[in-house]
């Protein structure tokens, strides 16, 4: 039985949960050395875009009518902000320093914490291994352990909006790799023994013929094992008109998602498993892209000008930062995609930007995202709390997944601006979330 529905809400349940030898990208600006050609405070519009050119990708630039338009306001933020994580990660990546290690298939080895391999000893053109590193530290980047926040979804056809979308609220939490002291003692774990990485799901609340769709997830900690031991996701969903729950698969995390543009794993640029492709680090660049927003989306304002297709950051801040370019090649033959290129932040491990290819080898989607600092209360106040062990989160939190297809001229938009830490109060509560009992209870 399938649940068209449902089907793109599947792609929610991601919710959480110096490289000094490379030389510059081909394609890069001369002149893009180490000082900012920008001011902090600069107001880009669009008859100056062309100062933007030597610090966006070029497949970006190529496409820049679905990103920039008349009447846009872009503000220069500042150039390599300090984002650095918080001091229990730091510590937890310096306590495990040199233990993991990539081993068969592009596995990832003996993890417990942390950065599994710190940026500043990847050597991106002598390393074969340096793209599986990079993304393996993607994939345990530092972010919240444990959040709430409400989204809403929506799909665009050449500027117009259309009637499929999507509203509720969702929830995370990081039952594995944890770098606080209270759980050293498990190695990471949140629960002794625990074999789950993250569990996570959301609950629909509109269009009215959707609302009441419960969904939960787990990813295991055999995701981070090679081919032959991964292990998938498991997902349930709790189907109102039913009154049922359902086991779902998400095995076909790069199905397209009930028509629309977003396959599973393009939230964040990549939401899917290190080990099912090969990855090449192609060099580094600084680029230009939105890193701490000042804009208000859902659910602050509801009318936020995202530009003529829907499908711009132009009307934000953006920064200049440091990046490397990592290429992702699928192991499977019939993966949709040729290959992905994404452009990392070497910081926060963020993407910026990610340009997926058809078989055919053709660009065939833009994704891009907006983030917002917690340690910056500018734009709501003190939205951002810290919790035990972490008083200071120093995290850089997504807010808002945007893709293009540059080859039909529709695309999405996820917006989720109120995500914050304040959700799980204690252990009692996430054990009730995880529980996939809960989808039906009250029901």
């Amino acid at each position: 039985m399938k649940y068209p529905r449902i089907a793109w809400i599947v792609a929610l349940v991601a919710l959480p949960a110096a490289a000094g030898n490379a030389e510059s990208l081909s394609g890069a600006s001369p002149d893009a050395g180490p000082e900012s050609p920008f001011q902090e405070g600069d107001i880009i519009s669009f008859d100056q875009i062309d100062r933007l050119q030597p610090y966006l990708p070029p497949e970006f630039w190529a496409n820049r009518d679905f990103f920039f338009y008349e009447g846009m306001r872009l503000e220069i933020g500042p150039t390599q902000a300090d984002y650095s994580p918080s001091d229990v990660y730091k510590a937890a990546t310096e306590k495990y320093r040199g233990q993991p290690r990539v081993g068969p298939d592009d596995s990832l080895e003996n993890h417990f914490a942390g950065q599994p391999f710190p940026m500043d000893e990847i050597d991106c053109q002598a390393d074969p291994k340096a793209g599986t590193k990079i993304m393996h530290n993607f994939k345990k980047k530092w972010g919240s352990l444990g959040a709430g926040t409400s989204f809403y979804y929506s799909y665009w056809d050449r500027g117009e909006e259309l009637p499929l979308y999507y509203q509720g609220h969702a929830a995370g939490v990081a039952l594995a790799r944890r770098p606080e002291p209270a759980y050293e003692s498990n190695r990471g774990d949140l629960f002794r023994g625990e074999k789950r990485l993250s569990s996570s799901g959301p609950e629909v609340e509109a269009p009215f013929d959707a609302r009441g769709i419960m969904l939960l997830s787990y990813r295991y900690k055999a995701s981070d094992g090679p081919r032959s031991q991964t292990r998938n996701d498991d997902t349930w969903v709790y189907i109102p008109v039913l009154r049922r729950v359902r086991r779902i698969s998400t095995a076909q995390r790069t199905d397209s998602i009930a028509g629309t543009d977003f396959t599973f794993d393009d939230l964040g640029s990549f939401n899917g498993i290190v080990p099912q492709y090969d990855w090449e680090c192609l060099g580094e660049q600084k680029i230009l892209g939105p890193m701490n927003t000042t804009q208000k989306g859902y659910p602050y304002e509801k009318d936020h000008n995202f530009g003529p297709y829907g499908l711009s950051f132009a009307d934000d801040r953006w920064e200049l930062r440091d990046t490397v370019k990592v290429r992702m090649t699928p192991k499977n033959s019939d993966h949709p995609y040729h290959h992905k290129d994404l452009y990392i932040d070497k910081e926060t491990l963020t993407s910026l930007y990610a340009f997926a290819y058809d078989r055919r080898q053709e660009l065939w989607k833009i994704i891009t995202h907006n983030k917002r600092w917690s340690e910056d209360d500018s734009l709501t106040g003190d939205w951002y709390k810290g919790w035990r062990d972490v008083p200071e989160p120093r995290d850089l939190v997504l807010v808002a997944d945007i893709i293009a297809n540059v080859q039909t001229g529709t695309g999405n938009r996820i917006e989720f601006w109120d995500r914050n830490t304040n959700f799980f109060k204690n252990k009692g509560k996430i054990r009730r979330f995880i529980d996939v009992g809960r989808l039906t209870k009250g029901h």
